[in-house]
């Protein structure tokens, strides 16, 4: 889950002044029930309940009923002759001054239908929103810029609160955990990924709940199961991973290079496409093993546990010499009942077709999802496919492989700015030249099939990117 793309967020209160809640900025242990407030307003007692919705459907046409966000206009009210149904109506509204009525509550009044009536309207802590909370207890002079995005992973909540926010941050994780009731933990990272390890963990503190980082995750019909402290887990990267499996076709050969637990690899495998999946770091490697076998894919994911630039060396000539791979899988057996029934009915019986896949020698994609070092390692592409010419384009109908790089680089004004940036890095890394011109639809080298797209803002001054190419038969082939 994500709650928001930006933790720079204005508090968005759309709420009348009347319905907001108590303000207290010098509050630096919660107190919930400060934030108890009671609201006169008017109310319309039907006196018949079966008139309740006729009586709604006038009110909400002439806008008089209470339109407040989380808050339904019906209420209960008890009297000695049963409980009666009532309509709150719009805070402007006053019961003694008719003035302030509508034609339509006129009119409903003097049939009859309805009385206007005092009524309290009590809102409390559970009422009100995360930022309408933390709205009312921050200092003015930080309401610009509220804490209001996290990451959710599991039942753990991950913060990176700026340091202006760091004396309230035991108020802030225990209000943002009242409020998402499927959060137990609040964590706030307080060093960058991967600054104390090349796995891509960060070091942290708990600011409220057990220190249990063991998680569930669900991302593409997949589970996964892992201890957050040890492995790198992304949840806003959940469109991107979707995306790029959206260009993987069933029967295909993935290499992904730097796999983690397996957010690209697991959910490729549910879609009968072969992978590799590869990770250095050794808890990922178990995780990944798990994934697999949790969500059946093992005919179609192979885990591996070693550096990438081996793997990338490696994966191509082990493809090659491995002996094939067929997966069959058998079509689902109707019921007994509905053979019989078509044989009542004198129709034939046919069943559908086994699907049989069968593991391609030649890696079709290689994914290289470790955006600040990735492309450092595109040099091990070199002579991947050395001596093996043959078995590519122009001799067969084998395109050589789809390379996927994600890498960061600056927030420009002109995001050409930056694919010039990345297209020049990948250039010097793997000996040849690609231009932003080579992109598809450019006026370059059309045959590299370059696509640079843009994923997510990191920060002001950092964009996440994945630029995808054709390996170059310079580079596939040549002699190291």
């Amino acid at each position: 889950m994500e709650s928001s793309n930006d933790e720079r967020q204005q508090v968005s209160n759309n709420l009348p002044d009347m319905f907001r809640p108590p303000v207290n900025r010098a509050m630096r242990t919660l107190d919930r029930s400060f934030f108890r407030k009671t609201v006169p307003i008017a109310a319309a007692k039907v006196f018949k309940n079966s008139e309740i919705s006729k009586v709604r459907q006038e009110l909400h046409k002439v806008r008089d009923l209470l339109a407040v966000p989380r808050l339904s206009c019906v209420r209960d009210l008890q009297e000695e002759d049963g409980v009666k149904k009532a309509l709150l109506l719009r805070g402007d509204l006053r019961p003694d001054d008719k003035t302030t009525w509508s034609p339509t509550i006129n009119a409903l009044v003097e049939k009859g239908t309805v009385d206007v009536m005092p009524y309290d309207l009590v809102l409390d802590y559970d009422y009100w929103s995360y930022a309408e909370i933390i709205g009312a207890i921050l200092p003015e002079k930080e309401m610009q810029e509220v804490p209001q995005g996290f990451t959710q992973v599991g039942h753990v909540a991950h913060l990176n609160l700026r340091e202006q926010f760091f004396p309230y941050k035991f108020l802030i994780a225990e209000i943002l955990r009242d409020k998402n009731p499927s959060i137990r933990t609040v964590i706030n990272k307080i060093e960058d990924v991967g600054s104390q390890s090349q796995f891509r963990t960060f070091p942290f503190e708990v600011l409220i709940g057990e220190n249990d980082l063991n998680v569930v995750q669900h991302e593409q019909d997949c589970e996964f199961r892992f201890d957050y402290a040890r492995v790198y887990w992304n949840s806003r990267l959940e469109t991107e991973h979707r995306r790029l499996v959206d260009k993987f076709k069933p029967g295909q050969m993935v290499c992904d290079v730097m796999a983690g637990v397996g957010p690209f690899a697991v959910p490729a495998g549910k879609r009968k496409i072969f992978v590799w999946g590869n990770d250095l770091n050794p808890h990922g490697y178990e995780v990944m093993q798990d994934a697999i076998v949790r969500n059946k894919v093992s005919d179609f994911v192979t885990p591996f546990n070693s550096d990438g630039r081996e793997f990338i060396k490696t994966s191509a000539k082990s493809l090659l010499e491995t002996e094939p791979v067929t997966v069959t899988i058998k079509p689902k057996v109707k019921s007994r009942s509905d053979k019989k029934r078509k044989i009542e009915e004198g129709k034939e019986v046919v069943e559908p077709p086994a699907e049989v896949y069968t593991r391609p020698s030649i890696v079709d994609h290689y994914v290289m999802n470790l955006p600040a070092t990735a492309i450092e390692f595109v040099d091990a592409f070199q002579g991947v496919y050395a001596g093996h010419e043959e078995l590519f384009a122009p001799n067969t109908a084998q395109l050589l492989p789809m390379v996927h790089v994600y890498c960061f680089s600056g927030h420009s004004d002109n995001e050409v700015d930056d694919h010039i940036d990345i297209c020049q890095r990948l250039s010097e890394r793997i000996g040849y030249t690609i231009t932003h011109e080579d992109r598809v639809g450019g006026t370059g080298n059309e045959a590299l099939e370059l696509a640079i797209h843009n994923v997510r803002l990191v920060s002001p001054n950092k964009q996440m990117f994945c630029a995808s190419f054709r390996l170059p038969a310079e580079v596939a082939f040549r002699k190291v």
